[in-house]
């Protein structure tokens, strides 16, 4: 079609890239997926109840409204060869057991942690670790403050030092694009080291 960047041979499609954007509860995995997708993003959230109440810890997140049940699917393109497939997973503990099936075939993850409870995060870092899944920590500001720098951040939640902390707002799509971005550069380098 002329005028079209679409490609049109099996030749040149572009590459597609599985990301996984996990995290504990409430830590903006949904808004990060919905602000950095190209498409209408998918989502499965359903209302909090009061079934929830002495389950969900709220802690912190208190003006939480809704939760994700089963994933976010987002859709972002890095360049005319590279395609990323993001899969947000679901935050709360009694629906971890997705978690499995969602690795199936990714290549790496955003573990998405909020400052004011870091160890929301630590059980998706230890996943990541167990499965030898490479990941970046993306710290994201609430309210758009970091009061901590990434170095302090990379103690607290002790990764290793190949592992890139940066600091992000999952409401500011070129913010999420960097961390993204950032993954992509180190799945290639440790490809081309292996």
């Amino acid at each position: 079609m002329a005028g079209s960047d679409v490609a049109t041979d099996a030749s040149s499609a572009p590459d597609t890239v599985k990301i996984l954007i996990a995290g504990g509860f409430g830590v903006g995995k949904t808004t990060m997926v919905g602000s950095v997708s190209e498409i209408a993003p998918l989502r499965t959230e359903e209302p909090l109840t009061m079934a929830g109440l002495g389950v969900d810890d709220l802690d912190g997140i208190e003006e939480k409204r809704a939760t994700t049940v089963a994933l976010d699917f987002g859709r972002i393109t890095i360049s005319r060869d590279l395609v990323l497939y993001l899969f947000g997973t679901p935050g709360q503990q009694r629906f971890w057991f997705m978690w499995n099936d969602l690795a199936l075939g990714a290549l790496g993850a955003v573990v998405l942690v909020d400052v004011r409870r870091p160890e929301s995060s630590f059980a998706a870092i230890d996943f990541f670790e167990r499965r030898g899944i490479p990941f970046v920590v993306g710290v994201n500001g609430f309210h758009g403050e970091h009061p901590y720098p990434a170095e302090d951040i990379r103690d607290a939640l002790a990764v290793p030092e190949h592992v890139q902390v940066l600091l992000c707002d999952a409401r500011d799509r070129e913010s999420c694009r960097d961390v993204l971005i950032a993954l992509i550069d180190q799945l290639i380098a440790t490809a081309v080291q292996g």
